[in-house]
């Protein structure tokens, strides 16, 4: 899970530049309202009008009241932006800070296209925990869980992460350069890259070693815009005009009635996986590109996961990851509540499925490799290792879990435990974490609960921006 409102440093600043207006101008409106009754209250009485002198005093009034609302604007957004400028290193290669990495080491050539990977096939001899691993982290795909799972493992063997620099994401939905990793410097390597982006292949390939495992998770492209619609709507300006109380029914009885290819965060609400991968969102379906670009994934990731077969594709990536069962133990991270996921009917699910027709293509294809790679691994086989890792998953819900299940933001009692939420709603849940846990378990319990946000910061990330904007939302109650 990313700051899931994605909102750039220009956003806050603009917004609050608003929000000034909005406190000054009602004053002056009031101000004109006043007057207006002051001269009826005074005609009533057989009052002369008020002198044009008064008059334009009033109006002068307004005006220095306008010009020092649009000039405190100017000025904090200017030293927001400034503050910005010093924080953020340059966005251009070569010129970002020159500090060196502890544990970073030059990266060898990189491939045009990644090393073959050949799996564990079940056996521990013969065969070393890889270490270096790219996840492409897509939106609203259970992506938090799996970043959960990469920062512990990481955390556990002192790995490098290529984090972001002041947020929580690569400047989503900008696409990812190198430039914008945490105390990068040219020829850096690192072990591990799996925060939001949009997918750039050279400028990520030339951060990781040429064997390194590139790895990404896809869904069912219409579960995955009705999440994305509720989600993000409210940030998706051209929603606005939705009047209905089902906002998602009525977009999908004509979504080219309301869609803005060119409108802000348009892309959250047609082919977001197409967008994340770094292609055109918006491509006619017919076009051949469409199939080379779905041929050209397939080429550089070793594995795609699939969110409706969790289980099995943590299987799978144990397996070519040649990791334990302890390594993939998970709790679902950043889930709404059940009351906050309507599901589609088969209508709206066709309609949301055409309106998404190019990650439609997308995950069925991927779809029919998973279940190719599922009979290579062993139908029997991979049933007993899901068995495994589910009672293993529930043998630590057991454990780590206060009331053994998830709760609604208002009911977690640690702050550290708040998942971050989207704008205008509470829906995503989270965990207590259980007052007596045994010392062999503490740790990992805790480091399994501990949301996105909160577990980069522990992990020394730089989050200046995404902190700013929290303090922003809790300011304006958003």
């Amino acid at each position: 899970m990313n700051i899931h409102t994605h909102w750039s440093m220009r956003e806050p600043a603009s917004t609050l530049l608003g929000v000034i207006g909005a406190f000054l101008f009602p004053s002056d409106r009031r101000g004109s309202l006043g007057s207006q009754t002051w001269l009826r209250q005074g005609e009533g009485r057989g009052s002369q009008p008020r002198p044009k002198v008064s008059e334009m005093l009033l109006q002068k009034k307004r005006w220095e009241s306008m010009a020092k609302g649009l000039v405190l604007g100017a000025l904090f957004t200017s030293f927001l932006l400034l503050l910005y400028s010093y924080a953020v290193p340059p966005l251009h290669t070569g010129l970002a800070s020159t500090r060196t990495s502890e544990g970073a080491a030059p990266c060898s050539p990189a491939p045009s296209e990644p090393e073959p990977v050949t799996s564990a096939n079940g056996s521990a001899q013969g065969c070393q925990p890889r270490r270096d691993i790219v996840f492409m982290k897509t939106h609203k795909t259970a992506s938090s869980t799996l970043l959960n799972i990469l920062f512990r493992f990481g955390q556990k063997h002192g790995l490098k992460f290529a984090f972001p620099n002041g947020r929580n994401d690569f400047d989503y939905p900008a696409f990812f350069a190198r430039s914008l990793v945490q105390d990068y410097r040219p020829g850096a390597c690192f072990n591990i890259i799996c925060n939001h982006m949009r997918f750039h292949y050279d400028e990520v390939r030339g951060l990781v070693p040429p064997n390194a495992t590139f790895i990404t998770v896809l869904r069912d492209p219409a579960r995955l815009f009705e999440s994305s619609f509720h989600y993000f709507g409210s940030v998706v300006p051209f929603t606005w005009k939705l009047s209905g109380q089902d906002k998602l029914a009525e977009f999908l009885q004509d979504p080219d009635r309301y869609y803005d290819p060119h409108g802000y965060n348009a892309h959250y609400l047609r082919n977001l996986l197409f967008f994340d991968l770094g292609y055109d969102s918006d491509l006619d379906p017919s076009s051949p590109q469409v199939q080379e670009h779905i041929l050209e994934v397939e080429r550089r990731f070793h594995l795609v996961l699939l969110q409706e077969y969790f289980d099995e594709s943590l299987v799978l990536l144990k397996d070519l990851l040649c990791w334990e069962l302890e390594d993939v133990l998970y709790f679902k991270l950043n889930a709404r509540r059940a009351s906050a996921v309507p599901r589609l009917s088969g209508e709206l699910y066709r309609r949301a499925t055409a309106w998404n027709e190019l990650d439609a293509r997308l995950y069925r294809h991927f779809n029919a490799s998973f279940w190719r790679k599922v009979e290579a691994f062993g139908r029997e086989r991979m049933a007993r290792e899901v068995a495994a890792l589910r009672r293993a998953n529930e043998r630590m819900r057991r454990i780590c879990i206060d009331g053994g299940d998830a709760v609604d933001a208002t009911a977690i009692q640690d702050a550290a435990m708040q998942p971050w939420q989207p704008l205008g709603a509470k829906s995503i849940m989270g965990y207590n974490l259980k007052k007596s846990i045994g010392r062999r378990h503490a740790q990992l319990c805790r480091r399994m609960l501990t949301p996105e946000i909160q577990y980069l910061t522990d992990l020394g990330v730089n989050l200046w921006v995404t902190k700013l904007w929290k303090v922003i939302r809790d300011f304006l109650q958003w």
